[in-house]
């Protein structure tokens, strides 16, 4: 399988640890057409999408920019308590 489109998406969060843990389930889901790793330190997350197609990639980078965001909005209401 070639993989030629790619995404790449850093956040900057000081939640960046715990929103890594919440998406390393997810890398053992397959999502169809693609390959995704996600890594970072230091206050970031690195989420790197390789993908045959663009429908596929924009698929996969919807899928983890919305898990990110859930994961970053509970850190945060987790924090506040």
């Amino acid at each position: 399988m070639t993989l030629a489109n790619r995404a790449k998406l850093t956040i900057r969060t000081e939640h960046a640890d715990v929103v890594r843990q919440a998406l390393s389930p997810e890398l053992a889901e397959k999502i169809p057409r693609t390959s995704v790793t996600v890594t970072g330190r230091d206050g970031e997350v690195v989420i790197e999408i390789e993908a045959n197609d663009l429908t596929a990639l924009r698929a996969a980078l919807n899928s983890y920019i919305r898990w990110g965001d859930v994961a970053e909005e509970t850190a945060q209401e987790a924090g506040r308590r």
